[in-house]
């Protein structure tokens, strides 16, 4: 995904664990519990005011996992505390006395977070700063924007994501089983649960409708009434079947699968009624768009929730710079392109140079797969030539038996994503990280959009050095990176996110984008060809771009369709593309891609600047600490100290770092 967008089978080998394992053995100690940064030792004083804040963290974290149990799947919160044992068997609880409990805990959390001393730069202040931020985000949610009343995108993923993420994280069996008795029992615990969370979904939508507020009538559709539709396929058919495989000729096999395809036809009507009920409840017809989050909330959003100290304004300039700072690249070096395959193609004005590069991306789509199994082939192929040259430039210490897998996504998923990545559950030893590819069921013209030149980047995104070696590092350290800086909160990934991991965990893969093109002896453009770097490029443009868009749509600086035009011209290179789609079969793709990505941004608000801004701040904070060090700088280091930091945004830990 871009952000995880959804999950490489395989596991770490025994040995590559290992590894891991031992080197975070003898990590050093960090500062969570009084210890001076980098020194491990700890003061007396501070470490008794740090031991009460640590007993606050704690309690703050296994609390927020059990009021969101979906975030505790994600992160594997039963392997965390045995308290959550039973938590993988629940959804959250939406109702009035529900949301009350959170608030009266969250408020609870704030006055003893006012009451804490704690020494400047510490981890425990750090933490205490990002607690504070989450909280804050938690009740602002509740009690201002009441979220709960139009979050008809997190009603409709909550249930499913939960499900399917409990099926990744099972036990391994014999074959092809998966998953004990008690694991089953729980996946039939939580689809019972569907029916009574939609009937609570409806109350909270309908109470939003009489307040005035009101989902955009896009999520309505699509999230909304497809996917609820989808839902309910999900839980009827494919549910069951999975159960089907993996439950095998056990014992226990035959009483379970019955129980899960009877819950699984209660939720798949409960679905269907759901879809019924928001084509009846909102009007699909309007024209007002309701997407917008308004400059207030704008600007406290990335204050609160990304540490970004900038207004909407300045990001509005900054997202035009980057821009116009990664058109002036790919304009180069599509223009070096066309030179080396003596393609005649004129660079000179804005409108050529626009042209020229998606002439010369045409040039390049020629070196497209013949067939699905081929593509997956030039990404494995692709895979095992990035991790060697992270090895040859020691960039990491990989082990021997690091592998990258790369699978094909699930059916249920094929519709809505092209690639993403989950990463096993740090709390928990069974799961897998996955990095998935969307096949094209060998669709020539699908194939075609898939240039062997573009295969570099996304799996050095997904894969490696990006997400799948980002969450394999990490995991070995789960317990030693403080609890609350794994946490994803409001949700995982829906309109009810924070967003806060994402600074993190997007901007690092975005930063190994770059990291793997910077020059090297006799590589110009690092691991890329120049067509992987044009690509490459086009990937930062693209995020760069949604600076410009993200803040232009929630500020009122651009309308949705001035955003989706935006998009096509300086993304896609086809200006007013949306003006001839009528006409233009090529025109109308273009026009129906940009649209998509719009709609995304609009649902989610300050996630798309993520990326660059989190990008960003590890190349200057890299920059910072490789002045600071001279001659002992080591790239291998600081990007390993940096992983150990958490996902959290590196503003929150830039000062300590660059003292430590």
């Amino acid at each position: 995904m871009d952000r995880r967008r959804f999950l490489a089978a395989g596991a770490h080998t025994a040995a590559a664990f290992g590894i891991l394992r031992t080197a975070a053995a003898c990590a050093p100690r960090t500062a969570a519990d009084g210890a001076a940064p980098g020194t491990g030792v700890v003061d007396a004083g501070a470490a008794g005011a740090a031991g009460g804040f640590t007993a606050l963290r704690d309690r703050y974290f296994l609390r927020t996992l059990e009021l969101n149990p979906v975030v505790s799947t994600y992160l594997g919160g039963d392997g965390y505390s045995p308290t959550l044992a039973g938590i993988n068997g629940r959804l959250r609880d939406y109702s009035p006395a529900g949301l009350d409990a959170e608030r009266a805990f969250y408020r609870e959390v704030q006055g003893e977070l006012a009451a804490q001393s704690l020494e400047a730069g510490s981890t425990a202040a750090i933490d205490h700063a990002v607690i504070s931020a989450q909280v804050g985000f938690l009740l602002r949610q509740l009690d201002e924007v009441k979220h709960h009343q139009r979050a008809v995108d997190t009603y409709v993923a909550e249930p499913f994501r939960g499900v399917d993420w409990q099926i990744q994280q099972m036990t391994a069996g014999e074959g092809a089983e998966l998953g004990s008795e008690a694991e089953w029992r729980l996946v039939v615990a939580r689809v019972r649960a569907i029916p009574a969370y939609l009937q609570t979904a409806r109350a909270n939508l309908e109470a939003g409708k009489a307040a005035g507020n009101l989902p955009d009538r896009r999520v309505v559709q699509r999230d909304g009434i497809e996917g609820s539709r989808a839902n309910a396929e999900y839980f009827r058919q494919t549910l069951p079947e999975l159960a089907q495989r993996y439950l095998g000729q056990r014992p226990f096999a035959a009483a379970v699968l019955g129980e899960v395809r009877a819950a699984g036809t209660t939720a798949a009507g409960a679905w269907t009624d759901f879809a019924g009920f928001l084509e009846r409840t909102f009007d699909l017809n309007e024209t007002r768009d309701r997407y917008a989050a308004g400059e207030e909330e704008y600007a406290w959003r990335v204050r609160n929730n990304l540490n970004v100290q900038r207004s909407p304004a300045e990001l509005w300039a900054y997202g035009a710079a980057q821009v116009a700072l990664y058109e002036g690249k790919i304009f180069a070096v599509a223009e070096q392109v066309a030179r080396e395959a003596k393609l005649s193609i004129p660079f000179g004005s804005v409108e050529e140079k626009r042209a020229g590069v998606r002439r010369v991306m045409e040039h390049l789509s020629q070196d497209s797969p013949k067939s699905d199994d081929e593509l997956f082939g030039w990404y494995r192929e692709a895979a095992q030539r990035l991790v060697q040259y992270g090895r040859d430039h020691d960039l990491f210490d990989v082990p021997a038996d690091y592998r990258l897998d790369i699978v094909p996504t699930p059916p249920v998923l094929q519709g809505t994503i092209d690639a993403a990545y989950y990463p096993a559950p740090p709390f928990k030893t069974t799961g897998v990280g996955r990095f998935y590819l969307s096949p094209t069921n060998n669709d020539p013209a699908v194939l075609k959009e898939n240039a062997r030149a573009s295969v570099a980047t996304l799996a050095i995104h997904e894969g490696f050095p990006g997400h799948d070696w980002h969450f394999k590092y990490l995991t070995p350290y789960a317990r030693e990176i403080s609890n609350v800086r794994w946490l994803t909160p409001g949700a995982v990934e829906d309109s009810s996110s924070m967003w806060e991991d994402s600074m993190a965990i997007e901007g690092w893969a975005l930063y190994a984008e770059e990291l793997m093109a910077e020059p090297r002896a006799g590589r110009q453009y690092g691991a890329y060809t120049a067509a992987e770097y044009l690509y490459m490029l086009q990937a930062q443009l693209m995020r760069a771009v949604r600076v410009r868009v993200d803040v232009g749509i929630h500020t009122g600086r651009m309308t949705f369709d001035e955003a989706v035009d935006y998009f096509s011209e300086h993304y896609l290179f086809v200006p007013n593309a949306c003006a001839k789609a009528a006409s233009d079969p090529a025109a109308k793709a273009i026009c129906d891609q940009a649209a998509r990505a719009i709609y995304r941004y609009s649902k989610w608000p300050t996630q798309a600047i993520t990326y660059n801004l989190g990008k960003n701040e590890i190349l200057q904070l890299r920059e910072e600490y490789r002045r600071q060090k001279g001659a002992a700088y080591d790239q291998k280091e600081f990007h390993e100290r940096l992983m150990r930091q958490g996902t959290i945004p590196a503003g929150y830990i830039r000062e300590a770092f660059l003292r430590g």
